[in-house]
């Protein structure tokens, strides 16, 4: 689901676990395939929706790209939508800044390198 490793979803599955040993299981299908993090983070607020958690103990939380294929046999859709594209451009940069100051970028002090 990673950019970096060129791939896609096609579904994200989101588990959750309570005290007591149950579990909660939810699997939602992106209606294309997709690695933006704006795409992902919509749906997986939709997941969360879908399990109405009212005052259950969660233990445990996993979200997990499924079907993923290589993003390369992903058409890219022209948009007209000035935010959602704006968002894309800053998610490109924001790969560029984790490529070239470490993955752990994150936060103010991923503008600083570390003094050699």
């Amino acid at each position: 689901m990673r950019r970096r490793r060129g791939q896609a979803a096609r579904a994200v599955t989101l588990t959750l676990l309570f005290a007591g040993g149950t579990s909660w299981e939810k699997t939602r299908r992106l209606p294309v395939p997709s690695a933006h993090d704006d795409d992902l983070r919509v749906l997986a607020y939709q997941l969360m929706d879908a399990a109405a958690l009212q005052r259950g103990r969660l233990t445990g939380l996993a979200l997990k790209g499924e079907d993923l294929l290589d993003a390369s046999r992903v058409a890219e859709q022209i948009s007209l939508d000035a935010v959602r594209e704006t968002r894309l451009v800053a998610e490109a940069a924001m790969d560029r800044i984790r490529d070239r100051f470490g993955a752990r970028a994150i936060g103010p002090a991923a503008l600083y390198r570390r003094a050699s």
